[in-house]
């Protein structure tokens, strides 16, 4: 599964196809809708200027703040494809909280979204399974760490699938990842681990549909 920006809602545009009259001015005020001359352009007050200059202030102070939030902090993304069901839906949109693994270590568990590592052009949403040093195994679907059948109450039944795969060792800096939907899904059971540089945010709240919004875990 693989998770694109979401698109800006284009803006509502309200159009009135209804014939529109102008009234008519009084002829004592005709002379206020004459264009501006030249001499008048030049002698613009100054506080226009400055108000233009704060404007242009302002909205390059938006747009940075922007993009530090996209960049550090948060982002939306748009969920495409079935790997992640039953939590995660195709077409659902998400939130994505880029800052916390600047305080905190990457747990099994958690849903993350990282970059493909045989395409780094792509992003992936996936869940930890396997942590640096841990021994990975899937005895006919059932996950197993360090020996341990691990307890998975995200995974639906019939998703479960009966793979057996390994055991794998998780190398150093890396991080073992499966979606919650194993029979659909392309994860560290075919390319392998993912490198922890490659791992840039946990998706925490869904917020698209209406109907579905909430936490995500």
């Amino acid at each position: 599964m693989s998770t694109t920006p979401a698109p800006e809602a284009p803006p509502l545009v309200v159009v009135d196809e209804s014939p529109l009259s102008t009234p008519a001015l009084p002829a004592a005020d005709e002379t206020a809708l004459a264009p501006p001359t030249a001499a008048d352009s030049a002698q613009a007050p100054p506080g226009r200027v400055r108000a233009l200059f704060e404007l242009l202030h302002d909205l390059s102070v938006a747009v940075l703040f922007c993009f530090f939030l996209i960049t550090y902090v948060g982002q939306a993304f748009r969920v495409q494809g079935a790997s992640m069901q039953p939590l995660l839906h195709d077409d659902e949109r998400i939130l994505v909280n880029k800052f916390g693994y600047r305080f905190g270590p990457i747990q099994r568990g958690d849903v993350v979204v990282f970059w493909y590592p045989r395409d780094p052009s792509v992003s992936f949403i996936k869940r930890v399974v396997g942590l640096p040093g841990d021994v990975v195994e899937l005895r006919r679907g059932l996950v197993h760490v360090n020996g341990r059948k691990l307890e998975e109450p995200w995974i639906a039944a019939e998703f479960r699938g009966h793979d057996s795969v390994g055991p794998v060792e998780v190398e150093r800096g890396h991080y073992f990842v499966l979606g919650d939907h194993r029979t659909s899904s392309n994860d560290s059971r075919a390319w392998g681990d993912v490198p922890e540089r490659y791992i840039y945010g946990k998706a925490v709240f869904r917020f698209w549909p209406l109907g579905r919004i909430g936490r995500v875990e």
